[in-house]
């Protein structure tokens, strides 16, 4: 990991701001290996530096991702003028980091959505060329049947002209079903159900990729992916 600035390393804990970095230095409440720090603009080695903010050791992670369950009436956004967004069910803690959701849920739709602040990682799952798999339960107004199964199996073509790439399609024995997909155009499940004429009427993302939604998490509720995780998110493709 390539050196970096004393106050930028601070900055990415979360403990502060450049502005108040720059005056805790000043009052000598900052340290780095044991030494009180000088200048803000120190290079260290964030993979061995120990920096402390009065005695406090700072814990340095480079990104954020979270594991969120999506509650319906909520946008997958990062700002909204006049509705509630999945950032604004996180803590002050969290909301000062620039988070943004992995892809998104439709307002009504629930469950599994990545929290990141991580780009790079956000664009390899949403892309297609990464084959990651995403699983919805959907509940519609009538059951799927063979046809619908056949017909999701060879790409569904929407009816605007889109074409759909191969997807899974499940019946579950409730009558509800799972659908299988790694692309994620707008509405995409529902449009591909409705063109199957069988409308949704509840949907819910249960997973991406290896990675399952905790089901102990409460719609709203959200917690840190572990390191394991995040390495299922890509290997469950």
């Amino acid at each position: 990991m390539p050196f970096m600035r004393l106050d930028k390393y601070i900055s990415d804990c979360g403990a502060a701001s450049r502005r108040e970095i720059k005056q805790m230095i000043k009052a000598g409440r900052i340290s780095v290996n044991g030494a009180v720090a000088a200048a803000p603009e120190a290079k260290i080695d964030p993979a061995q530096a120990v920096v402390s903010i009065d005695g406090a050791v700072l814990k340095y992670e480079k990104y954020r991702y979270f594991m969120l369950n999506k509650p319906a009436g909520v946008l997958s956004a990062t700002d909204d003028g006049r509705q509630r967004t999945v950032l604004d069910l996180l803590s002050p803690e969290h909301r000062k980091f620039d988070l943004f959701p992995v892809g998104r849920l439709d307002k009504d739709t629930t469950g599994l959505l990545i929290i990141t602040d991580d780009g790079d990682f956000a664009h390899r799952v949403i892309s297609p060329k990464s084959k990651i798999m995403k699983v919805y339960h959907a509940h519609t107004q009538s059951p799927v049947n063979t046809d619908d199964i056949a017909a999701f199996a060879q790409g569904i073509t929407l009816a605007d002209g889109t074409q759909c790439l191969p997807a899974g399609l499940e019946l579950c024995s409730d009558g509800s079903c799972l659908v299988t997909v790694m692309e994620g155009k707008y509405h995409q499940v529902k449009r591909m159900l409705a063109s199957r004429g069988k409308p949704v009427t509840e949907l819910k993302r249960l997973s991406i990729g290896g990675l399952e939604l905790d089901e102990g998490l409460k719609p709203g509720d959200y917690r840190p992916l572990t390191a394991d995780e995040l390495c299922r998110v890509m290997k469950g493709k």
